[in-house]
């Protein structure tokens, strides 16, 4: 009786940690989760880890039968006790469940980013030299999670011919602050093939390629294409010139097709005269809360602390219905989003509009300097961090991109703020 009470104990941690990681997977690119928020369900995570280390080989054998189900949550904390244990035959039972499921490898590589980086061993950097291409595209992807350079590998990622492993090694740069190689990224931006083109672009432009990437990423957006349509509208438009991104979101918002995409753009650029506008929007039922997300991300007002929601539109659905014959299963993309109120957030900023001035740039209410983007990093949610990291990324190309993704406590040390509070 006591043993089945202990293996129950060891069952729910592994299904709690890959549970969490699975919440935590979609947190990080939530707009109501703030860095306390993420480090608070990191924490949750690690709790259940050391349930599992705690449990030793019965903690490993519980997970190692979780991989049956080929999931990534599960190939998470598999490969959380293979790689902090050390063991050759437990990191290759991790490694075939990735071989035979791919669409697991997104758990191999952040657990990649959050064991601590003595468990590495020689593992990613094996992985870096490996004969297959999905091999080393991995052995990059978790070098850039700990911003370890991979060195020579990177530049000949770069010049393969295989288009997953390019593109990866595009966005490693980028994020790694390899401006030496803008001239071999930039010379991708003619790739026959869509990914690496995007990854080129988008790297290109937060390596300092002012002139043609941004303008190669925007050909994304104009084509609304549905994986890179909104990381390239957020970086290319933070690099254009105002007037140039300006005239951008004057032809968006002309196409009914890029509405949404001219909506965002408003928040992108920052320039408070195209508030009235999205106050319009906000009586769009379809439009309303991504207008309010992007006036919250010029002017910094919290629409809930400021009572500035309104209510659910009668008869207005988003996200799948209970209607049995809807082919629309496509989830409510701005669920997590307050709805603003147009004729409250109408008064609001004709009582606080003097403090903007046209054609400046703002976030959160504040223009983009380097403090005050230090500042949105530790306070912001993690959307708006993330504009705030790439913000920062475009001042100075040479440095790495701040992961928002990474483990909240690392993030923490990094930004020299105290583990328990913010």
């Amino acid at each position: 009786m006591y043993l089945h009470a202990i293996e129950k104990v060891v069952d729910q941690h592994a299904e709690e940690s890959a549970f969490l990681w699975l919440l935590r997977d979609e947190a990080v690119a939530a707009p109501h989760y703030s860095l306390l928020d993420l480090a608070k369900l990191d924490k949750r995570v690690e709790a259940h880890l050391d349930g599992l280390r705690i449990a030793g080989d019965a903690g490993w054998d519980v997970c190692a039968a979780e991989l049956a189900h080929e999931e990534p949550g599960e190939v998470f904390a598999a490969a959380m006790l293979a790689l902090e244990s050390g063991d050759a035959a437990r990191i290759r039972r991790v490694y075939e469940v990735v071989a035979s499921a791919p669409e697991t490898q997104h758990g191999l590589v952040s657990a990649f980013g959050w064991v601590d980086r003595a468990c590495w061993r020689g593992e990613v950097r094996d992985l870096l030299v490996a004969d297959s291409p999905f091999w080393r595209r991995l052995g990059l992807a978790a070098a850039a999670t700990q911003r370890v350079d991979p060195g020579r590998p990177l530049l000949e990622a770069l010049e393969a011919g295989e288009p997953a492993l390019c593109a990866t090694a595009l966005r490693a740069a980028a994020r790694l602050g390899r401006a030496d190689l803008l001239p071999a990224v930039q010379a991708q931006l003619t790739s026959d093939d869509e990914a690496v083109r995007f990854s080129a672009a988008w790297a290109a432009t937060l390596l300092g390629d002012r002139g043609a990437a941004p303008r190669v990423a925007l050909a994304c957006v104009e084509a609304d294409h549905p994986l890179f349509a909104a990381p390239a509208l957020r970086v290319a438009l933070r690099a254009l010139p105002p007037n140039e991104g300006q005239q951008w979101l004057g032809h968006l918002a002309r196409q009914p097709h890029t509405l949404r995409n001219a909506v965002v753009a408003c928040g992108i650029l920052g320039n408070p005269v195209n508030v009235p506008w999205l106050l319009e929007q906000m009586g769009i039922p379809e439009l309303a809360r991504v207008a309010g997300e992007a006036f919250t991300l010029i002017t910094g007002v919290d629409l809930a602390y400021e009572d500035l929601e309104g209510e659910w539109p009668e008869g207005f659905e988003a996200g799948p219905t209970e209607n049995s014959e809807d082919e629309n299963v496509a989830m409510d993309a701005d669920e997590d989003l307050p709805w603003p109120e147009p004729r409250l957030v109408a008064d609001w900023w004709s009582q606080h509009q003097g403090r903007f001035a046209a054609g400046q740039r703002y976030l959160l209410g504040r223009p983009l300097t380097p403090e005050h983007l230090q500042w949105a990093l530790c306070h912001g949610r993690q959307r708006q961090r993330e504009a705030a990291a790439q913000e920062r990324k475009l001042l100075s190309p040479g440095e790495p991109l701040f992961e928002t993704r990474a483990r909240g406590d690392v993030q923490q040390q990094w930004l020299g703020l105290p583990i328990r509070n913010i």
